[in-house]
């Protein structure tokens, strides 16, 4: 690290020049990497992805993967479908969709006569139509299909009744679509909040460089997905990490190089002798911390899915480039401007913070009742967190109002169900019979009915689709079970017959993702462990910390269960109802960033404590200083992220408000419950065992053994 922040100070001209042309050629191609990434969830190998495919290519487009739009009338009382007026009006009504829709898939009561579309009161009925993909469209989803028929649909009714479309495109449009703040809009409220935090932890301009570095490596990272996609596919998830995790994080490296340098200044270190030394400290901490978050995130290739494989590589180049501008620019940017940024220094870094000392102090006095009280808290959390159900949103946290609302309500009421909206689609590729298969579906238990239309849409080329209503949502543990029959009986039917829909391909996608989740988890935690038992020459420090890493993701998840899955705070918030479970890939994704995101203040934390270890041989001594030093800092750097991660929930889409939340609530516990009260306390009662690496480890990991001192009177040693 002298070594470099030397070359770096000696070229100060050269790494200027450097950055300064990787920004402006970010801030032309920003644009032009947003367009370039992509939002395909496969499953590569498993039946219902297969299925969904094999029924894209072989009808145009229609159905698969792609949920369909629902034309909803209910008669009124004394009407009744069998009459010709009513068939007829029906009839228009698939017309004026096909007309809408042209190459859609459709299928209804007056085009089959099949009770599948029918209520058993018989007068709710509904029609289904797949609309064909729209190649704008990044998403497998097609809200302009969803508009087009909405409109076509306007004013139409039958027997007198208002013909309400439904389906998830068309609540999705209604919810919000798509139409929120925008990931420029959501970067800059995070920023304003980072820079009110920033302004009070410097009290000078010296807040607006953690913001400048921000600026500089949020735009290369784009800059360099950007050459990414021309490799592999990067999920769209990925411009929001980049914006706003990587907006924070790019601040807490920063601000951490920038407080030690002011503090070496006001203990007498001058020009870039300062500097110099708050590299060799917190700049070593931001490089092993950056260095461990990366290599934590590229654990995420250990999924068998493209998406979260690509969000791995992604979420990789976060800390990996801001790491780079804080080791480079950021000390060229001290040497020139920083004393002359640093005004008009009304706090001085020169003593420790005292209400962190204190508080550290009382800790240290009082550290079993500190863990067991953080202790409690947490374990409340993660005993919620054991409910959390992982598949997809209830469709009620959609639409609240508006015609596709009402035409969700009036399947619902109507007792034909909302599982309609996502059909269960079987496809026949043989000799079996289409009839005999929906007929078979048709008498589970929990399906409302099962059709089989024998037009050109639904049967060509040697193969058919059945369709299966299931009355429960596709989300619920009810619907699943349904389906989990609906594929049994699938089976049964034929050699030829398999199944698919985005129900049995949600399933394949939860089933992929978890069966491999323990894997990712003992990757990250090996890593994780590995890196900090070198930094920090010793065995238990970093067993602690990724043992508490895995109980704060926990209780994130715990949140999750709370606010969104049983609605505990969706509803009062937001206004969106209990989601029943999470989208797959959320809890997860949840796990590999916090996990990560949450080793950077652990890093902070132990980098200062064993640095003042070593200055004082006192494990309690070097707690009470090292969190008077890093408590503010550590509290501030949260702060920021958090603020960012409000900033990302003020956007329409329900999935990432939903991220949003676990990733805030996450950084909230772990920077409070878990930093300032579990790990002082912990480290306490372990005392002189903090310090402790073998001669074995420690050959393996290339650096001095450390046997553990002598106990001092009146410190831990649990």
């Amino acid at each position: 690290m002298a070594l470099l922040t030397r070359w770096v100070l000696a070229h100060k001209r050269i790494v200027v020049l450097f950055w300064v042309a990787l920004t402006l050629i970010g801030v032309a191609s920003a644009g032009s990497a947003t367009k370039a990434l992509k939002q395909n969830v496969t499953v590569p190998g498993k039946e219902g992805w297969v299925t969904n495919q094999r029924i894209a290519q072989g009808f145009h487009g229609t159905g698969g993967n792609n949920a369909p739009l629902l034309p909803v009338v209910t008669l009124p009382a004394g009407q009744s479908l069998s009459s010709p007026t009513v068939r007829t009006e029906l009839r228009t009504v698939e017309a004026r969709l096909q007309n809408a829709l042209p190459g859609s898939r459709t299928a209804g009561y007056a085009s089959t006569g099949n009770s599948a579309f029918v209520s058993k009161n018989g007068r709710t009925t509904f029609i289904v139509a797949y609309p064909p993909p729209d190649t704008k469209q990044s998403f497998n989803n097609n809200p302009e299909a969803a508009k087009r028929a909405t409109k076509a649909l306007a004013g139409t009714t039958v027997a007198g009744a208002p013909v309400h479309l439904t389906g998830y495109d068309a609540l999705a449009v209604q919810h919000g679509g798509g139409n929120g703040p925008g990931v420029l809009v959501e970067a800059l409220l995070g920023g304003f909040g980072a820079l009110l935090v920033l302004a009070f932890v410097f009290a000078s301009l010296l807040a607006i460089v953690p913001i400048i570095m921000a600026v500089v490596s949020i735009l290369t990272t784009f800059l360099v997905v950007w050459g990414l996609t021309t490799v592999t596919e990067v999920s769209q998830i990925v411009q929001f990490l980049i914006a706003l995790i990587g907006l924070g994080v790019s601040i807490d490296y920063a601000l951490i190089v920038v407080v030690r340098w002011r503090e070496e200044r006001a203990h007498g270190l001058e020009g870039d002798a300062a500097i110099e030394r708050a590299m060799a400290t917190a700049g070593r901490a931001v490089v092993f911390s950056g260095t461990t978050v990366a290599i934590g995130l590229l654990a995420l290739v250990a999924l068998p899915l493209p998406f979260l494989r690509s969000v791995g590589y992604g979420g990789m180049l976060i800390p990996l480039i801001s790491v780079i501008v804080a080791v480079t620019l950021l000390p060229v940017v001290l040497s020139k401007i920083g004393s002359r940024l640093d005004w008009p220094h009304v706090r001085s870094d020169d003593m420790a913070s005292r209400s962190w000392t204190r508080w550290a102090e009382l800790i240290v006095r009082r550290r079993w009742v500190a863990a067991i009280g953080a202790g409690a808290i947490l374990a409340a959390l993660v005993l919620a967190a054991t409910s959390l159900q992982p598949g997809l949103p209830n469709v009620n946290t959609l639409a609240q109002q508006g015609d596709a609302r009402q035409g969700l309500l009036a399947l619902e009421r109507s007792g034909i169900g909302s599982g309609a909206l996502m059909p269960n689609e079987t496809l026949i590729q043989g000799t079996t019979s289409p009839q005999k298969v929906a007929g078979a579906l048709a008498s589970i238990p929990g399906v409302h009915g099962s059709v089989a239309p024998g037009s050109p849409q639904w049967q060509h080329a040697g193969a058919a689709i059945v369709d299966t209503f299931t009355m429960a949502d596709g989300s619920s543990a009810a619907g699943r079970h349904v389906l989990k029959r609906v594929r049994v009986a699938s089976h049964a039917a034929g050699p030829d017959v398999r199944l698919g829909g985005l129900a049995a391909q949600n399933e394949d996608f939860v089933n992929a993702v978890y069966g491999n989740f323990p894997l990712m988890i003992a990757l990250i935690a090996l890593i994780t462990f590995i890196l900090l038992a070198r930094a920090f020459r010793s065995l238990l420090l970093p067993l602690k910390a990724v043992v508490l890493n895995v109980i704060s993701v926990g209780a994130a998840w715990g949140v999750l269960d709370l606010v969104w899955q049983r609605g505990h705070g969706s509803d009062l918030i937001w206004g969106i109802p209990a989601t029943g479970s999470v989208n797959a890939w959320l809890p997860q994704m949840e796990f590999a960033f916090l996990f990560e995101l949450s080793m950077d203040y652990e890093v902070f934390i132990l980098s200062r404590v064993r640095e003042e270890y070593d200055a004082t041989g006192s494990t309690d001594t070097a707690v009470v200083r090292g969190i008077g030093r890093t408590g503010r800092l550590v509290t501030s750097a949260a702060l920021i992220l958090f603020l960012a991660f409000v900033s990302l929930a003020s956007g329409p889409d329900t999935d990432v408000k939903v991220l949003a939340t676990g990733l805030a609530a996450g950084i909230l516990l772990d920077a409070t419950v878990v930093r300032a009260l579990l790990v002082p306390a912990v480290i306490s009662l372990f005392g002189r065992w903090n310090w402790w690496l073998p001669r074995l480890p420690a050959r393996l990991l290339r650096v001095k053994p450390s046997l553990p001192p002598r106990p001092i009177a009146g410190e831990g040693t649990a």
